[in-house]
């Protein structure tokens, strides 16, 4: 569903029917800096700012789970220059937002094959994480080279290993056997998903977690995205009736 986000009255969302888990396709960021003569990092670098100000917001609605596509597989299609520039911005988002992620109880996880990346990004996540681990509130996971095929791959074969070794039973393969190996282990069932950029679909980022999952796709760059932007979806989330596959 597309959903207009046009500006207005601040909105205000009920405390109750808050959704647990909501994730965000970060999109748009590079068409907002050449509508603006700018070079597309300083889309990227005002994206981080977006992500700054949802996570805040989040965090003070009481979602429990916040998961953003921030570098996907297929991204290393791009120029190498963006690339390179892209995991500076990375490295200096992981060193410059511990301070406010701290203040707001937020917890740092990366998912993804993020291990792969080149030192300075892969050892700037790694700190993050480390350094927000104690974190009680708000489990921010920043999905880095991450693609669902590639998930859902890695899921299975762990499975075929445990079957192969005898450990597993093939009839004991189940929706929640596969969901323990998947990267979103052990969070709440998904509920909402965000697009933000004018497109729709969603672009490999969680596949098998969004099937249930309430879509909104909203023509808002990404950088533009604002704390009301957020509030208004998830009002709409709490006025759809969800039906999970049921007519």
């Amino acid at each position: 569903m597309s959903l207009s986000l046009a500006a207005g009255a601040r909105p205000a969302v009920e405390r109750r029917g808050i959704p647990r888990h909501v994730a965000i396709i970060m999109d748009g960021n590079r068409r907002w800096a050449k509508e603006r003569g700018l070079p597309a990092i300083e889309g990227h670098r005002r994206g981080m700012i977006a992500l700054r100000h949802v996570t805040r917001v989040a965090s003070d609605l009481g979602v429990e789970a916040l998961t953003v596509y921030g570098f996907s597989t297929e991204n290393w299609n791009r120029d190498a220059r963006e690339i390179s520039l892209l995991f500076e911005l990375c490295v200096y988002f992981a060193r410059n937002e511990l301070i406010e992620l701290r203040r707001n109880n937020v917890r740092v996880c990366v998912i993804g094959d993020w291990e792969s990346l080149p030192g300075a990004p892969r050892s700037a996540l790694a700190e993050l994480q480390a350094q927000t681990a104690a974190n009680t509130g708000l489990l921010l996971n920043l999905a880095v080279n991450y693609s669902s095929h590639a998930e859902l791959e890695r899921a299975v074969r762990a499975i075929a290993r445990d079957v192969a070794a005898g450990k597993l039973e093939p009839d004991a393969i189940d929706e929640a056997l596969i969901a323990r190996h998947l990267y979103t282990a052990g969070l709440p069932e998904l509920d909402l998903l965000i697009r933000p950029g004018g497109e729709q679909r969603l672009s490999n980022f969680l596949l098998y977690q969004a099937a249930y999952a309430e879509l909104i796709m909203t023509d808002v760059y990404w950088p533009d995205f604002s704390k009301d932007d957020f509030t208004r979806a998830l009002i709409d989330f709490q006025q759809r009736e969800r039906r999970f596959g049921g007519t």
